[in-house]
């Protein structure tokens, strides 16, 4: 029997709210409150770079460091946080970790020195990868089956409004009160979204039997790590342009500190744009879609590196880098998903991790080349190159996938076709 989508009817006869729906909305707002916080802290940090590294009387380069062990933490949480929280019940978990989240980003607003500051960053992150794994499970697990995905995107949705709304703000609020005092805002933020998900989101037992050690035996396939590099080095190239955005904006462009709110908000709506686009294009063709991203990206990020010493053009760059960005995230999450059957929850999260490896490597090589002294418009050629090793890998990827089938027993077909 089919499951009615009608709201239920009273004993009065009159029809009442369909409780369960109002019940997934809520959680699920709740959940994107924290995915909202977590893009705010990725991104702020490096609108308020600037800010930061004179306060802290450290170079440039140096202050990129900082962005880089934030991506390190969520690198090294995602798997090992996601491990020990396999047996926890699901909004246990997703508490302890948005509560972490918070915690750990007020401890930054006391770093006393870059040392500590470092420090706090990298337990800013811990909890990233794991959170986003995790509020995925929950989403899904409150509506229908039909609309798993649907539920899924719209925490996702918290992240990238951050970047029109949260990051923007954050930034001027760093340049008129401090930019310490962003880490504040966002553990406000975190917090907010801590007593939203006590209030909200249900109470789940966690699975029967549930281990982290089956999904992890899954993990022993080549496709599955060729997804994860060609994320870990393709989306590098994007984070070696956007980390050094703030400098580059002023010190090339011309740009007017108090005009890099605007910057960033322009790359918050492309990157809206792109998700949305990248999902599509995911929809036709999952290879396809990689292989024109990561292309595209060896172009613009190209031009960016020309185009930027013009405020006019470096505007519209910055748009569009955001734009190409964001459209490889929903193919490379679908491209893994396809190659990892049996671990998709781990998958999740390593997806976070891959993504925010490749958020420290772009980091640390673009500060690299400016330290080298061949400027700040050298990052996106830093960029282009790895987009194009990116492309490399999932062609390398792709041809595999139409190799023969070694057994007779094989009952997918190959992903992304």
């Amino acid at each position: 029997m089919s499951r009615s989508t009608t709201a239920p009817i009273s004993l009065s006869g009159k029809r009442t709210p369909d409780t369960r729906h109002t019940t997934a909305a809520k959680a699920i707002v709740a959940l994107a409150v924290g995915s909202f916080a977590i893009g705010t802290t990725e991104f702020s940090i490096m609108g308020l770079l600037q800010e930061m590294v004179e306060d802290l009387g450290i170079s440039v380069p140096a202050g990129g460091h900082v962005i880089s062990a934030y991506a390190m933490g969520v690198v090294v949480g995602a798997p090992v946080l996601a491990a020990l929280g396999a047996r926890m019940p699901r909004k246990t978990l997703v508490l302890g970790l948005m509560l972490f989240f918070a915690l750990s980003n007020l401890s930054s607003f006391f770093a006393g020195d870059y040392s500590w500051l470092l420090f706090t960053r990298f337990l800013s992150g811990l909890p990233h990868g794991a959170f986003f794994g995790v509020a995925a499970v929950i989403a899904a697990s409150l509506v229908a089956p039909t609309r798993r995905a649907w539920a899924i995107s719209m925490v996702m949705l918290g992240l990238s409004i951050a970047n029109v709304v949260g990051v923007p703000f954050a930034t001027w609020l760093g340049q008129q009160a401090g930019w310490r005092w962003m880490f504040v805002l966002v553990a406000a933020i975190g917090l907010l979204s801590v007593a939203m998900v006590a209030r909200f989101v249900p109470y789940q037992a966690p699975l029967a039997g549930a281990s982290i050690k089956g999904e992890l035996s899954a993990l022993g396939r080549t496709q599955v790590w060729l997804a994860l590099l060609v994320g870990t080095v393709g989306f590098g190239g994007f984070f070696a342009v956007y980390s050094y955005i703030a400098p580059t904006m002023t010190e090339v462009a011309g740009i007017s500190e108090n005009v890099l709110p605007v910057v960033v908000g322009l790359y918050g709506v492309g990157q809206v744009i792109g998700n949305v686009a990248g999902g599509r294009l995911a929809d036709i063709n999952v290879m396809g879609s990689i292989y024109a991203i990561l292309g595209g990206t060896v172009v613009i990020l190209l031009a960016y590196a020309w185009a930027v010493q013009y405020a006019a053009t470096a505007m519209v760059l910055v748009f569009l880098v955001g734009v190409i960005g964001s459209m490889l995230t929903p193919p490379l999450q679908t491209r893994l998903l396809d190659v990892s059957p049996g671990a998709e929850s781990l998958a999740s999260s390593l997806n976070h991790a891959a993504l925010n490896l490749a958020n420290a490597l772009g980091a640390l090589l673009g500060g690299v080349v400016i330290a080298w002294g061949w400027g700040y418009r050298s990052p996106a050629v830093v960029g282009a190159v790895l987009a194009l090793l990116g492309l490399a890998i999932a062609l390398i990827s792709g041809s595999l996938d139409r190799r023969p089938a070694r057994s007779s027993k094989r009952i997918h077909p190959a992903p992304g076709k």
